[in-house]
């Protein structure tokens, strides 16, 4: 049976019913392949350049201490030698034993010349001092006595070792002791050679390492490091010199 229409009010139009729709499929985002975002990314803003440091030095170590420096030992000084020979040598020759020393472990005696051979001849008869070890020279140019000549003494049976030191003018001579021991013959003739000292009744005193004609004494003081016999060295060598 149809509705009764209230009379008077307009008939309202029914409401439209929305349409179906289909149910919106789900919207991936778009996948951008990374070569094309890795080409598309800007490229990253260089930073700016800083300027370097310069560079430190390293910083000096501090210096090391110097070591202490030990003073100087004092030089050694020649003491009296007390012993029996002494006693007895100066009770035979008097104020002719000048002095009796001893200096670094080594005795010796400073006698006047006139006695040295009658002294060594002594030492090596009575208290066998039986071999010449060396026969040398000192030079001392400002001294009236320019010269020191040095006799060692070596006994093999006491294992005793003696000096006996006397003075010597230039141009004084000096009795040779080639007599007493041979081995002096040698001995005399390089303290000739070197010094000009003379040795009487030396069997055969001339120059054994200068050669013959040599004109001066190489170990002299006053006789330069460099000196040269310029003469024999223009005769014999056939130059100027042998600098």
């Amino acid at each position: 049976m149809p509705e009764e229409s209230n009379p008077g009010v307009p008939p309202q139009p029914e409401a439209a019913k929305p349409a179906e729709t289909a149910p919106a499929e789900e919207t991936k985002p778009a996948v951008t392949p990374l070569s094309a975002e890795v080409k598309a990314a800007p490229p990253p803003a260089a930073a700016p350049a800083v300027p370097a440091k310069p560079a430190t030095p390293p910083a000096a170590s501090p210096a090391a201490p110097k070591p202490a420096v030990s003073p100087k030992p004092a030089t050694p000084a020649p003491a009296p030698w007390d012993s029996e020979l002494v006693t007895r040598l100066k009770a035979h020759y008097g104020s002719a034993i000048q002095e009796a020393l001893t200096y670094a472990g080594q005795n010796y005696f400073v006698v006047e010349k006139g006695i040295v051979r009658e002294l060594l001849e002594r030492l090596r008869d009575d208290d066998k001092f039986d071999y010449c070890v060396d026969v040398t020279a000192v030079h001392y140019p400002k001294r009236e006595k320019a010269f020191d000549l040095i006799y060692v003494l070596y006994s093999f049976p006491n294992n005793v070792r003696i000096r006996i030191k006397t003075q010597v003018a230039d141009g004084e001579k000096v009795p040779s002791v080639v007599a007493l021991w041979p081995t002096a013959n040698w001995l005399e003739r390089e303290v000739y050679d070197m010094f000009g000292i003379q040795f009487e009744g030396h069997p055969d005193l001339k120059r054994i390492l200068m050669p013959d004609g040599w004109k001066g004494f190489p170990l002299r003081k006053d006789y330069g490091i460099t000196q040269q016999d310029k003469e024999w060295v223009q005769i014999n060598v056939g130059i100027e010199s042998a600098q």
